[in-house]
Parts: C-alpha cells; structure tokens; sequence
C-alpha cells in the first residue's frame, strides 16, 4: 500500500482568481512506515503573490524568480503521485489547484483522481473529533506531534507533520480496551514510527485472481447492505 502525503502552497486562496501553485511536498508511506523518499519543488507561478498569502507561507515573488514553471515539472510530479492514495488535509484546496494546473496544460493529464485515490484528513478529523479544533497544528498537539519547526506554513514540513499525525490517527493502538489503557492497566502510548530504508529492494505485489475477487464480492453482498467496504 503506498500512499503519497501531499501538501502545496500558493499565490492566494482562489483558482478562479488565477492564483497559482508555488510549492509542492510530498513525503512516502509504504505499508503504513515513512520512507525516505520525498517530493519537493518550488515553482514559479508567473504573478504576484498575495499578502495575505505572504504572511502564512513567507515564500516571495523574488525568491520564485529563477524556479521552473509547472509546466517544467508535472511530468516527474505525476510520476511520483501515480497510482498513490494521496493524503491531504483540506484535500478539496490542493486537489483544486493540482486540477487547475493540469487543465492549463493539457486535457490529457484530466484530473489527480484519474491518477490517484485522495483521502482528506480533515473530514476523518472532523468525524473523529466533532466540534474540537481539527487544524493541522491542533492535530500535532492533540497526537503529540513536535511542531516546534512550523513558524511559517511549508509544503514538505507540513506534510512531513501530516504523515505523523495521519499515522497515529489511524493506529498507535497497542491494545483493545476500555478508557484509554491497556490489558495491564497501563495507559496506552502511540506506536513509535518506523521509517523505511531507501534503498530497500522493491515490493513483491501478488495481485487477486479473478476467481479470488469473485469469492470477496460475494463475502461482501452476503454482509447485507450496510457494509461499509462495497463503497455504496
């Protein structure tokens, strides 16, 4: 299972008001470790760059003047994102100014959800703790992720922070039971991270057969309507 967390940076807040992408991050989970392999690009957007979009990120006008234009980099960046789940906190934003870039090129590239499955972080937060702050900063304290580092909004710092905080969102349970403690009584503590090596030798995938997929679909039908794996 690979799944790529992505976060970018921009112009200003809307497409339609022709504000661009001017960072890219990107950082790898296989198998629900962190790799070492990342994605990071800075992009020159061809505009200016809103003030109020200065304050978040501090990423200038200037310092963009020598980086390649999108059109330069989508093709390492698609391959990098292809077939990934991608992981976005506000997945809507980022996803809209991907889709706004790629349409300015070429009808070919369609949409990141012709290449990847796209999972939003802030509706799982929102669902996972209702009516509480669910930011990416309220995230790192709420799982004890160190933030110290995020004076100004980064792409590949923020999603290096979201990977932490997507793991232990999803998991760090050490066991099953009741009031936040476990079998011994010892209050439970999040899984330590493992990050992968770089240089470890490629993945064996063993696809399902076709008589194998038949067998789960019908599992699934005979689990009845409310079965939340048939994505209906």
């Amino acid at each position: 299972m690979r799944q790529i967390v992505l976060d970018t940076e921009t112009t200003g807040l809307e497409t339609s008001q022709g504000h661009r992408i001017i960072e890219i991050g990107c950082v790898e989970i296989i198998n629900r470790r962190l790799t070492e392999n990342t994605y990071h690009q800075y992009i020159q957007p061809d505009r200016d760059i809103d003030e109020g979009a200065y304050e978040v990120h501090g990423i200038s006008t200037e310092f963009l003047a020598d980086k390649p234009r999108f059109k330069d980099i989508v093709e390492d960046f698609m391959a990098f994102i292809n077939g990934a789940e991608l992981v976005i906190h506000n997945a809507p934003f980022d996803v809209g100014f991907i889709n706004h870039e790629l349409a300015m090129l070429d009808p070919i590239w369609g949409a990141a959800s012709d290449h990847c499955q796209i999972t939003d972080t802030l509706v799982m937060a929102r669902q996972k703790h209702p009516g509480q702050k669910n930011n990416l900063d309220a995230l790192c304290k709420r799982y004890d992720v160190n933030n110290a580092r995020r004076e100004l909004h980064g792409a590949l710092l923020d999603a290096e922070l979201l990977a932490e905080v997507y793991l232990r969102m999803t998991g760090g349970q050490e066991a099953l039971a009741l009031g936040g403690a476990d079998a011994s009584g010892n209050t439970q503590t999040v899984s330590p991270i493992r990050r992968l090596d770089a240089n470890r030798p490629a993945l064996n995938i063993i696809r399902a057969s076709v008589d194998e997929l038949a067998a789960h679909e019908e599992s699934l039908k005979r689990l009845g309507d409310g079965c939340i794996w048939t994505g209906e």
